[in-house]
């Protein structure tokens, strides 16, 4: 006999936007959604004395589906609230690594989305690092989870283009939509009984790519990088966590400065980090071909983000600058 949406229960598992956004089309689809799980609230503010809930936690409580957020995903009040819900698959979008005694406890098992075509870029920021690799081609993938991250067997997998002007905010935002409909076809195939996985290894073709974490150091640019290699990896952090360099004043004082847009331009002379600027319009920096990017998008320490034009209206910035 054929089951029903309403008859599936599932748990939904996730924090950000990307998750709130999958979590919303299930809903609107009509599964039967009958929890989630989400992050404690975060604390904000100057003194931390705010408590800002996660996206997925603000749509639940306006869908009225029931929320649990765990400080400790192996707490025995967790598991026991968790199995009360009696979901038979849970699905989980941007969330934390969960321990076998979570993922396994649903009969139908439990699966993930993940925003590249796995294997490659397997880790927390396969986005950001798609571009910062200049690739042409990312996706997004459904497998269910094992003991390892993110090596369990896919089910279903879609491909998204990026484009030479991309940035990882315009990637996210089409990686949200397209995973959103595809956790939607995964879950009607288990409902329709017709779900069929291929492992990872038989898919792996040449060298694995990570996507590991990214942090402040990441992020801060090479300038001795080829201009095309550091105009993928501005783009690949921006708009966030965003790249940055140091910028040296011709007095020596140094500052971080952020560089959320630019465009590759001819050659630029000098050595890599060298600038030069009319003091109204551009600013162009040298890379380590010979060549160099123009800056159309920037954020001075202490300052908004902001074009270059305006930038340089405030008058702080000259011929006399070097990046480090």
């Amino acid at each position: 006999m054929t089951m029903e949406k309403k008859d599936l229960r599932i748990v939904f598992m996730g924090t950000p936007e990307f998750a709130e956004f999958c979590l919303r089309r299930l809903v609107q689809e009509n599964y039967n959604i009958v929890g989630v799980v989400t992050m404690p609230d975060k604390a904000i503010g100057r003194h931390a004395s705010v408590l800002q809930a996660s996206p997925v936690k603000k749509y639940a409580q306006e869908a009225g589906i029931p929320v649990l957020q765990p400080e400790k995903l192996k707490d025995e009040a967790f598991l026991s609230a968790l199995k009360a819900l009696d979901a038979q698959l849970q699905i989980v979008v941007a969330f934390r690594m969960l321990p076998e005694v979570v993922w396994s406890m649903p009969p139908l098992g439990t699966f993930n989305l993940h925003a590249s075509l796995l294997p490659q870029y397997r880790g927390a920021a396969p986005i950001n690092w798609a571009i910062i690799n200049g690739d042409s081609e990312t996706g997004v993938t459904t497998f269910f989870l094992k003991h390892d991250i993110d090596t369990g067997d896919i089910i279903h997998q879609e491909r998204i283009p990026i484009q030479d002007a991309d940035n990882a905010g315009d990637l996210h935002d089409r990686l949200m939509e397209a995973g959103s409909r595809l956790v939607c076809d995964t879950v009607q195939d288990i409902i329709d009984g017709n779900v069929s996985t291929v492992s990872q290894q038989s898919v792996e073709d040449g060298e694995l790519r990570p996507a590991p974490k990214i942090f402040k150091d990441t992020c801060r640019i090479d300038w001795n990088m080829p201009a095309r290699r550091v105009y993928d990896f501005i783009r690949g952090m921006s708009p966030y966590p965003a790249a940055w360099t140091v910028m040296v004043s011709g007095d020596g004082g140094r500052q971080d400065f952020k560089i959320m847009e630019t465009e590759l331009s001819d050659a630029c002379h000098g050595a890599p980090g060298t600038v030069s600027s009319d003091g109204r319009k551009y600013i162009e920096v040298a890379c380590g071909d010979g060549k160099g990017i123009r800056l159309l998008q920037v954020q001075a320490a202490g300052r908004k983000r902001m074009p270059v034009r305006d930038f340089l209206c405030g008058g702080q910035f000259d011929d006399s600058c070097r990046f480090e």
